[in-house]
This record gives structure tokens, sequence and C-alpha cells, in this order.
């Protein structure tokens, strides 16, 4: 039987802030336990919080983006649930009113990757402002049960996004996952590095089930804290085939029940096994007992700020991918490819096909040679010792001389090599001068003369057999001889009357 996946994604991600949300302490990543606290995020009595002005801009950022509504007051409230690693035993977070909402995010999935798409809408019900709880650290050696808690992370800045349930595949969860990356990282956000636990995110999951009663919708999962959009996308199939076949097993607390017959249930995903595993059924939200921060003043958001915030953002992914494609003639796929990579690179690819005059050479050499260069050094465009205006002028000689793929490479690895010399240094290094038509016709008519069996064979009929010429033609050459003027000579030698 065939059912229908059901999928809506909140994602957290911490602010680019160098300090908290409510009090100065740092929010590095990686500082030794316990280290960056202070009366304030360890809920001291006394302790009274003041707000950041620089995480509310990027959030206002983020929400802008995001297309959503701006509230233009939004208050803060207080979430009470007891934790190890929650010393206030409630969060600051945002309730009934909340930064912004009713926004969209832009994606596309292609079962073909080189081919463009319809895009589709996500709606993103709202982004809203949190502080962070701890992190607890478990002992796994298996030689005690202790447990400790870091508090370093506690009261880090938050931004909540959360979509609507309008997602129904594992492909388009991660489509969805990797364009907000994308432009929270573009727009100066947040770092978004899923491996330091400044992107995580949580899946709710149900699915349609055909019955001859009609479809229907099986309780909603939510599965937390998935921290690789690996593990995303297979979380979400997991949890999705589970679930219908839960809908059918007898002995299965879920068995024909309906969204909201039983309380929304977490779950969390075992990588390793590549399973899920519930763990409890959720608390709703008046179990949270929620109510307005005292300590805490309303913020008002005025269209001059959003203005401000509005002018430094940028052009947008989506925005870019349009451009390239229009501007420049590039394939959905190519644009994708250097969007998806970041603004200095596709600044970059600008330069070089402007330079270049060629904006599809560009494209093949700064996501063939240049990418995979940056790869296998780690490095950034930032650092790439080929300036992007010496590129475009490599991509020109080498046209105008008509160089092979081996050859042209081999300029690339003299410049690479060198530092950025001058491309006429790089060609004289290497042997690569333009040779005159008079030249190559004299070296067109010795190779047919010393082929007679290769030119016999293409006179009766068989078109491939001058390849071979074409090959001797370039060995003697050194590869310097422009193949499309090797052809033309070739056409008129072979043809001429004798």
């Amino acid at each position: 039987m065939e059912y229908e996946i059901v999928v809506g994604l909140e994602v957290h991600v911490q602010l680019l802030t160098r300090t908290k949300l409510f009090c100065g302490c740092r929010t590095e990543f990686g500082l030794p336990p316990n280290t960056a606290t202070c009366p304030v995020c360890l809920g001291l009595p006394g302790a009274l919080p003041v707000i950041n002005h620089r995480a509310v801009e990027l959030a206002l950022r983020a929400a802008l983006a995001l297309n959503c509504r701006i509230a233009r007051s939004t208050k803060w409230d207080r979430k009470n649930y007891y934790y190890p690693d929650l010393p206030k035993n409630y969060q600051i977070s945002q309730y009934d009113l909340p930064l912004s909402s009713d926004g969209w995010l832009e994606i596309d999935v292609a079962t073909d990757p080189r081919r463009a798409t319809q895009p589709k809408r996500v709606g993103i019900i709202r982004v809203h402002l949190e502080e962070d709880a701890g992190k607890l650290l478990h002992d796994e050696s298996g030689q005690g049960a202790a447990t400790r808690v870091d508090l370093n992370r506690a009261g880090t800045p938050l931004l909540e996004i959360v979509s609507r349930p309008e997602i129904h595949s594992p492909a388009e969860a991660v489509a969805y996952l990797q364009e907000l990356r994308l432009l929270l990282r573009e727009i100066g956000v947040s770092d978004c590095e899923m491996q330091e636990g400044s992107l995580r995110c949580d899946a709710n999951v149900n699915v349609r089930v055909p019955t001859k009663d009609g479809v229907v919708a099986t309780p909603i999962v939510e599965i937390k804290n998935l921290n690789s959009i690996r593990g995303l996308e297979r979380a979400i199939d997991y949890e999705a085939r589970r679930q219908f076949r839960a809908f059918h097993d007898p002995n299965d607390e879920a068995y024909g029940k309906r969204f909201g017959e039983l309380p929304k249930a977490t779950a969390g995903w075992l990588d390793d096994l590549g399973v899920t595993r519930v763990q409890r059924r959720k608390e709703e939200a008046a179990d949270y007992r929620y109510f307005p921060d005292p300590d805490l003043m309303p913020v008002s958001v005025d269209e001059a700020w959003l203005a401000q915030i509005r002018d430094k953002m940028g052009e947008l992914p989506a925005a870019q991918r349009r451009r390239l494609t229009q501007q420049y003639g590039l394939s959905h796929y190519d644009a994708n490819v250097l969007v998806n990579q970041g603004r200095a690179l596709v600044a970059y690819f600008e330069i070089v096909a402007r330079a270049a005059n060629d904006a599809k050479a560009a494209c093949n050499w700064v996501t063939n040679q240049v990418l995979a260069t940056l790869n296998e050094r780690g490095q950034r465009i930032e650092q790439f010792p080929i300036s992007a205006h010496l590129l475009g002028e490599m991509i020109a000689h080498i046209r105008s001389q008509g160089l092979n793929n081996q050859r042209a490479r081999d300029v690339f690895q003299h410049l690479l090599q060198s530092g950025g010399s001058s491309v006429a240094d790089a060609f004289a290094a290497l042997g690569i001068r333009e040779i005159s038509e008079t030249e190559l016709r004299e070296a067109v008519r010795r190779q047919l003369a010393a082929h007679p069996k290769a030119v016999a064979d293409y006179q009766a009929g068989n078109p491939r057999a001058i390849d071979r010429i074409k090959g001797a033609i370039m060995k003697e050459t050194g590869g310097m001889a422009r193949m499309d003027v090797v052809q033309r000579l070739l056409d008129e030698e072979l043809h001429r009357p004798t």
C-alpha cells in the first residue's frame, strides 16, 4: 500500500554573536566546561537579564530573508520545565507573540540534478528567539554511570525556525535544510556548523494512509536533535515506514490510531543502528505554564530599523541563481553549483567570466579545476593563488591558441605552482607557441603522406580512420595545433583535386 509522508521541521540555529542572549558571557565553541558562565545564565537569585541587541538584529535579518511578517512589538515568555542542564528551571523563549511569522522558503528538488524543476515554497509558521540550555556529558566508557553538566551553552542565543508540514519526502527535507543553511550563512546570521551544534533540527513526522474509510493521518512523532543532513534523510525515511507498519500492527499501541487520538511523541535517532526509538509522549503548551517574563521589556521594531537591516543583507541565493542563469546563460545545474559554494566563489566566477568573455568556459574551470584544487588544499577561494582576472585571461589565451585539454591543464598547473605568474610566462615556460597556418599545413601534408593506409580507410568510408592522422599531427606539434584548424586543413588536403 502507498502512503504520503508529512514532515514539518523545527530548526534551531545558534546566532553569530560574541555574547549570550541575556548576559555578557562568551559564545565560542570548545571553551573548557563551565568557564563561560555568570550569575545570569546560571540563574542565581537576584541576577537580571539584559537583551542582546545584536541577537535581535540577526533574528530580524533571518526573518526578512525568509519573507516573514515582522511583529512590530514582541515580548518574552518563560517556558517552565525541569532538566539538569537548565539552571533556572525555565527557558526564556517566545510564545504567543513571536518575532515574526507567516513566511516561506523556496526550494528545488530535482530527480536529475542537471535539470531544473518547478520551485516549491515551503511555508514558515514562525521565526523566534530563545535561549539555549546547557549540555549533559554522559559517561560512555561503561565503567560508571556519571553524567556531568557543562553550562557554557546555557543562555546562548538561538533562532527557532518552524516550517509548516508541507514537506513530503526525505529529499524535500534535505533540500529545505540545505537551502536554509546556505541562506543563513550567506546573510551572516549563523555559521550553521552542525558538528558543533550551531544548527540542530527536529523533524515532526507522520503519514497519511489510505483506508476503506478514506485517508487517515497517523499520530505525530517528533525526532529530536538531528545533527547531520544524512541523518535527517535517513531518520524521516525510517520513521515514516515504522509508522505505516505500526498503524497495521495489532500489537503496537499506535495500531489504527489517528492524528489526535494519541499525544505527540518524541523519538531519538540512533544513527549507528539506523532506527528511531520512541521515548515519551510529549507535553502540550499548557504543561509548560508559559507566562510573560517580568524582567524583560517588549521589543519594538520600526520600519527604519528594518530598512537598515535589508540594506545589509545583499543578494539572496535564490535571486543569485536566477541572475546567473539569465545574465550569463548558465544552466540551472551550473548556477546551483556556484551559488551553493557561497558569495565569494560567485564573485570570483563573475570576474573570470568577464575577463574570459566566455561564461560557460569560466564556469567549467571554476566548478571543476578551481573547486577541486580548493578541496584538495583545504582552502577558501580568498586563498586561491590564481586571481580571477588571471584565470579569465588564461581561458581567453587557451581559446585563441586552440590548446587541447591536456595542454590547457598544464598551463593551469604552472600558474598554480608559480603563485600566479603571467599567462605569457606560463606559455613560454611550457614551450607553447602559436603555429602559423603555413607551418601547420606542412605538418598535415607530412602526416597524410606518412599514413597512406589511414587515408585509404578514410576514403573507403571509415571517418574514424582520420583520427590516427590527427593524433600524429598533435604529437608532431607538441599539442599546440588548433584542432579546428587541423580539421579544416585535413578536409582541404583530402579533397584537393589531384
